[in-house]
């Protein structure tokens, strides 16, 4: 591994220890109160980014925006589908 491809890795490992929180947060409270809009261009963007990736066989992009595709995913899934509070 080169020190180019290391440095790849620990921002990845950064980025995602960013969004495990607040992804955490949203399946705790089985809703978020993150922006609509934002929410759908980080979910459209990270999947066009994870195929870009693919396409250039980038394997630090390929698993940071697939991870990351997936957390704006769920976060998108409780803004549309909230669960109901209980009581």
């Amino acid at each position: 591994m080169t020190g180019v491809e290391i440095l790849g890795w620990l921002g990845f490992g950064l980025l995602i220890t960013a969004w495990v929180p607040q992804t955490w947060d949203t399946i705790k409270a089985g809703r978020t109160d993150m922006n609509m809009i934002f929410i759908l261009l980080y979910v459209t963007s990270s999947l066009l980014l994870t195929i870009y990736s693919v396409l250039t066989v980038d394997y630090v992009f390929i698993t940071l925006n697939a991870l990351l595709t997936f957390g704006s995913g769920i976060n998108l899934f409780y803004k549309i589908k909230p669960r109901k509070a209980d009581g």
